[in-house]
Order: structure tokens, then C-alpha cells, then sequence
């Protein structure tokens, strides 16, 4: 098996080490063998395909721990809106109406500015989730994913019964896959009755398999379910038999201390959303009180309708700056820790405990951050480079298990232009379910019921 050796100006191993100056890693097959300096590895690895990054810095490759990736196709129709008016006047409506073929297209569209963000793992729910595991497998990422589960008819796959039935499918064709683990999804509390989570409960038994869901986004919420059970999101999820080590959770955004301790004691994954929350106008999530309290925080894009880019780097930014805006301490959450919630955490949440780290045995999962880029100049410290400066378009290489999918800016398993003319044939037949649906006020930019 021929190695390959990867140099760099800089490598970041870890967020536990410091960065390494002048050094290169070994990646045999799929794992990293080894670390050390160039001569010392090019003597012991003569036969080696050798990578030179002069002024490079290679990282772990991110980690998307939550997204709806088809929905790009949907970035920018409903802009400044309440979650619930944009989901149920807007998002929903159009969702009906969603073609197979559209999911696979909106997918590849995601998955391109999901590499050039130096993501190599992420998480999705959505619809039609067969044409995301084809167009993930196709691209080369990793990748959980689980059929959005509803309680009403979904035109992925028609009534409740059928998408449990699509999902213990996936469970089963995907048991073993190297890159795609299969997850069940109810989408949340207030879309999926208690009997329907039980049912998913179930299931995810049955495989040992991750159960995915959105809990506690916003205050209306929260409301909701409390009137229909008398007791908060968390809690009716207790009493259901839920909470668990397997339970990822996304956005938590309202949650109280007594909240924060049940979900600790029960080990459940948090996925945290700053952007999407944002401007949706849901909140902050109390992210280092969750911390605190020794919850494994991973770090998510949520949907690119909703955030509506899926640029990790700018989450790894405004996670650090909101915290700190709001806590009026500049310490309260910093680089390394939110470095570590958008790589080993979010792997190690996903179920990928062998990637988020470039250390022997790991996965050589990475990418490369081109420092000839004007804002990453000086790099006294590549950490704070990556968590504070670095944007979507600054990473030049990406790598997943030991093979290039992005080499000198240019994506490799995915025809780019190919797939920007799909989404363009795709927008004119959304338009014309919208001039049929709803009425668009071009001068305002809205869109109105």
C-alpha cells in the first residue's frame, strides 16, 4: 500500500496539542500512521507520494452535526420570518409539493459548499433522505442521515407507517457502510404525538442506532408542548423513555438548569445552531452552562433556508462572539473549545468515534486552510485562524479516508457546473409553484400567504 505524506507550514492535531510548525503526517490507506518532521519521513517513506502545503494548515475536517441539505433549493423564499410562520406558512407548503429529483440536486449543491468549507462529516434530516445517501456516496463525505419522520403524510414517503418502514430499510442496507450510518428521525415534539416517538424509540432499539430530533428551539414551542402534556420538551421526553447517550438533540435553545442537569445525567448529544437560531429569532442557547455540566455540545449549520449558508467556520465565529456579547466575558467560550464542539465532538456525537482527530489510528479525514489568503495573514496562531478569521473559500484541499475529494480548489467526485445548471432548472419550477401558491412582492423581497 503506497503512503502518502502530507507537509504543511503548520498541522493542528488536536485542540489538547499545540500546533506543529514545518511537520508532516502519514496517511496509509484510510488512517493516519504517523507524524514527524520531512526528513525524517521521507527517508523512512521513500516510496511515498509526497503533498507540499508551504503555507498551509491542515485540520481535522469539520464536523456539520446538523443540517437539512436539500434545502438549499429553498435559500433566501422566506426571509425574516418567526420559525413557526416559516415553517407553516411558507416551508410546509412547499415541502408538498418536493420532487426526488430536486433532493438529489439540492443535496450535491450543499455538499459542494460543505467542502469548501473544510466539512468532511455532517448530519441530516430531511425528506427523500435515498436520494442524499446517493448523492453523499457520489461526493465522497460522510455522513448520518434519517428520513424526516411526521406524524402527517410526507411526500418522501406517504403515511407514518411507511417511513418507519423506509428507515428500518436504511437501518438495514447501511449496517455496515464505511462512510453512511443511518439515524431515526422524528422531526420534534410538536409534529410527532408520543406514540409515534415511542415507535421510533423502538425502532432505533432494535439497531442501536442514534435517534435525531429538534427540541426546544424556541419559546413558542416549549408553550405548545406544555399545554399538550404539562410539562416542558425534556421532561415529556423522560417519561417517554427517550433521553439516552444515543439521543442527539438539536438547537436546545430554551432549556433551564434543571433542564440542562436532566439531559447531562442522561448523556444526550446537543447540536448547537447560533445562526439559524439567530435569525429565526429563537434565541441563544445556554451553551456554557451545558458545558459546564459536562454535555457533549456538537456544532450545526441547521438548514442553508434558515441560515442560510453552510459555512462552519462563520458557526465556529458567532458561537465564540454571541456567548461572549451576551456573558460580557471575552473568556466565557473560547477557540479551542468550540474548535473542539465543530470536530472530535461532533464526530464522537455522530457515532464516527475514529475521525476529528489527525493522530495515529485516526481517520485521515482533513482539509488545508491556504494562508495565502489576506485575511489569514500574520498566523501567529493558527486556531484562533481558523475560529475567528478563516471563511468559506480559504480551504484548497480536502481529504476523506486517505483520498483527495478537493485538490487545489477544484471538487473532484462532482461536476460543479453540471450541478449549479440543475439547481437553476429546479428555481424556475419552484417559481412557478409560487406565483400559483403565493404572492411575491418583488420590491419588498417578502413573500406573503
Amino acid at each position: 500500500m503506497k503512503e502518502k505524506i502530507l507537509c504543511a507550514k503548520w498541522i493542528l492535531t488536536s485542540v489538547e496539542v499545540e500546533p506543529l510548525k514545518d511537520r508532516c503526517l502519514v496517511v496509509q490507506g484510510d488512517k493516519i500512521v504517523e507524524l514527524g518532521s520531512k526528513q525524517e519521513l521521507l527517508s523512512k517513506y521513500p516510496q511515498a507520494e509526497v503533498f507540499f502545503f508551504e503555507n498551509g494548515l491542515i485540520f481535522p475536517g469539520l464536523v456539520n452535526a446538523h443540517t437539512h441539505a436539500p434545502m438549499s433549493i429553498l435559500r433566501g423564499i422566506a426571509e425574516d420570518l418567526p420559525l413557526m410562520t416559516w415553517l407553516n406558512k411558507v416551508i410546509f407548503p412547499l415541502e408538498a409539493k418536493l420532487q426526488r429529483e430536486w433532493v438529489y440536486w439540492g443535496t450535491k449543491l450543499s455538499l459542494i459548499e460543505m467542502i469548501k468549507s473544510g466539512i468532511t462529516l455532517f448530519c441530516d434530516m430531511y425528506l427523500f433522505e435515498p436520494e442524499v445517501i446517493k448523492a453523499t456516496e457520489e461526493s465522497g463525505l460522510k455522513a448520518l442521515v434519517g428520513e424526516g419522520l411526521f406524524d402527517f403524510p410526507s411526500p418522501g414517503y406517504g403515511p407514518l407507517e411507511k417511513g418507519l418502514e423506509l428507515t428500518e430499510e436504511l437501518l438495514r442496507n447501511f449496517e455496515n457502510h464505511a462512510k453512511i450510518k443511518i439515524a431515526v428521525s422524528p422531526h420534534t415534539l410538536y409534529t410527532c404525538s408520543a406514540e409515534t416517538i415511542k415507535k421510533c424509540l423502538k425502532l432505533a432499539e432494535k439497531f442501536g442506532a442514534k435517534i435525531h430530533l429538534h427540541l426546544s428551539e424556541n419559546k413558542e414551542e416549549v408553550r405548545e408542548i406544555k399545554k399538550k402534556y404539562g410539562k416542558t420538551p425534556p421532561y415529556v421526553l423522560k417519561d417517554l423513555g427517550a433521553l439516552s447517550e444515543n439521543l442527539i438533540a438539536v438547537h436546545c435553545v430554551r432549556l433551564n438548569k434543571r433542564e440542562i442537569e436532566l439531559l447531562s445525567r442522561y448523556k444526550v448529544k446537543i447540536v448547537h445552531c447560533p445562526e439559524s437560531n439567530l435569525k429565526l429569532g429563537s434565541g441563544i442557547a445556554p451553551v456554557p452552562e451545558m458545558l459546564k455540566k459536562g454535555l457533549m455540545v456538537g456544532l450545526g449549520t441547521d438548514g442553508p433556508a434558515s441560515n442560510n449558508d453552510l459555512d462552519l467556520f462563520s458557526e465556529m465565529r458567532t458561537a465564540c462572539l454571541v456567548q461572549k456579547g451576551i456573558e460580557e466575558n471575552p473568556s466565557i467560550l473560547t477557540a479551542k473549545e468550540v474548535f473542539k464542539m465543530a470536530t472530535e465532538i461532533g464526530a464522537h456525537s455522530l457515532g464516527f468515534k475514529d475521525t476529528g482527530k489527525l493522530l495515529p489510528g485516526y481517520k485521515a479525514d482533513l482539509a488545508v486552510l491556504d494562508l495565502n489568503h489576506v485575511n489569514l495573514y500574520p498566523d501567529y496562531n493558527p486556531l484562533a485562524l481558523l475560529v475567528y478569521s478563516a471563511k468559506s473559500g480559504c480551504v484548497s484541499d480536502v481529504m476523506i479516508d486517505g483520498e483527495f475529494i478537493m485538490r487545489n480548489y477544484k471538487i473532484l467526485t462532482m461536476d460543479e457546473e453540471q450541478i449549479k445548471e440543475k439547481i437553476q432548472n429546479i428555481k424556475k419550477e419552484i417559481l412557478k409553484i409560487l406565483q400559483k401558491t403565493f404572492y411575491i412582492s418583488e420590491k419588498k423581497n417578502k413573500l406573503f400567504s
